[in-house]
């Protein structure tokens, strides 16, 4: 039976696309995304707290953009992981004031470094084991080497205590930072072991547990992160001073010159 007219003539308002339809049409072509608009989304959603800032369906969401245009930009999910981790790298840097000392320096860099994971979690989670090769890491490393320099380590003492800082700080922000990833009823368990399952041990084996409980139960976390801060700070000036020492007492030993009677 034919169908009527009625059912098979298309209304305008059927095949007519409205403006709005078609700037949405035109933003899922993606053709106005560049890297940094990309970045930018990922850290949108990473400031939200979510773990799926690096996945090319949350981005096109986000970006109003076929997913798959994420691609025309970096080659997979790590070099854009790398790429916005960097970039975080940099606010972080950008908040460290100038004119401040070498011990003045690697305090702002690690409070910045911290509050910029705490602030973008998946991206601080992820980075702590990874080298993303890029200028904002490099102004990093320039930054951390220099202040051990200025300390007065060179050459090799440099290097590794360059290391002991920067590998010490990502492991302890990439710690905190993928804490706040797990869900408020893991997160409330683990904050009141202390004092709930570490008060209830049996003191025969564990007497130290015992002896400390209380005062476990009351550390903060920021008296943890500024300990390990000055620890590392205490641990270049002690070696500095050895250095130096080291190096003083190479310097002045007297040179001893015998005559024809063998005395000195």
């Amino acid at each position: 039976m034919p169908k009527s007219p009625a059912t098979t003539a298309k209304s305008p308002a059927t095949t007519a696309k409205s403006p709005a339809t078609t700037a949405r049409s035109s933003k899922r072509a993606g053709s106005q995304l560049t890297p940094d608009a990309i970045i930018d989304a990922s850290l949108r959603i990473a400031a939200r707290g979510s773990k799926d800032a690096f996945t090319v369906r949350r981005l096109g969401e986000e970006l109003g953009a076929d997913p798959t245009a994420i691609y025309r930009h970096f080659r997979d999910k790590d070099e854009l992981l790398l790429s916005v981790a960097d970039r975080t790298l940099g606010e972080a840097l950008d908040a460290i004031p100038e004119g401040l000392d070498w011990k003045g320096r690697i305090r702002a860099l690690a409070n910045a470094s911290l509050a910029v994971a705490l602030k973008y979690p998946v991206v601080g989670s992820a980075m702590a084991s990874r080298t993303t090769r890029r200028s904002n890491e490099f102004r990093v490393v320039e930054l951390i080497l220099g202040a051990v320099r200025e300390a007065g380590l060179e050459g090799a003492e440099a290097a590794v205590h360059y290391r002991m800082i920067g590998d010490t700080l990502l492991a302890y922000v990439g710690q905190q930072a993928a804490f706040l990833l797990f869900d408020a009823d893991a997160r409330a368990a683990d904050d009141s072991a202390w004092s709930r399952e570490y008060r209830l041990v049996d003191p025969k084996h564990f007497p130290n547990i015992t002896r400390l409980s209380g005062e476990l139960a009351e550390v903060a976390d920021d008296q943890i992160f500024d300990a390990t801060v000055d620890a590392l700070i205490s641990a270049i000036e002690l070696r500095a001073k050895a250095v130096g020492a080291e190096y003083y007492v190479g310097a002045v030993q007297p040179r001893y010159r015998a005559d024809d009677s063998g005395r000195q």
